[in-house]
């Protein structure tokens, strides 16, 4: 099972980035996903996930209004569009995979599989 992100830049205060996370290895449309976010001395922090069949994206307070997590079965390819980036969003921003039931999609051990990442740095 492999999951490659990309997309993360340096970008403004305000900016918009779109990331992306293709997967192969599995069925992808089978399995719930999430967006994570880790910086330096942290811990990894999920910040939004998606089911398999309930497509409507969870998200934490800090990001609501501003990330938009989807997902496209057919390309295998879950999706996070920042908008109003702020400092504080910076980090490495990875993806996750095979959600098991009955766990919180907030937490990186709740899935199977995980991806390296991508950078997002907000700064001016």
């Amino acid at each position: 099972v492999q999951l490659v992100e990309s997309g993360g830049d340096l970008v403004q205060p305000g900016g918009s980035l779109t990331l992306s996370c293709t997967v192969s290895g599995l069925r992808f449309g089978d399995h719930g996903m999430g967006w994570f976010r880790q910086s330096p001395g942290k811990e990894p922090e999920g910040v939004s996930c998606i089911g398999a069949a309930d497509m409507t994206p969870y998200y934490i307070e800090a990001v609501k209004g501003r990330f938009t997590t989807s997902r496209d079965n057919a390309k295998r390819t879950l999706y996070l569009q920042l908008n109003n980036l702020k400092p504080e969003d910076t980090g490495t921003y990875f993806c996750a995979t095979g959600l098991r039931m009955g766990t919180s999609c907030t937490k990186l051990d709740s899935y199977t599989h995980w991806g390296q990442g991508t950078q997002v740095t907000v700064s001016s």
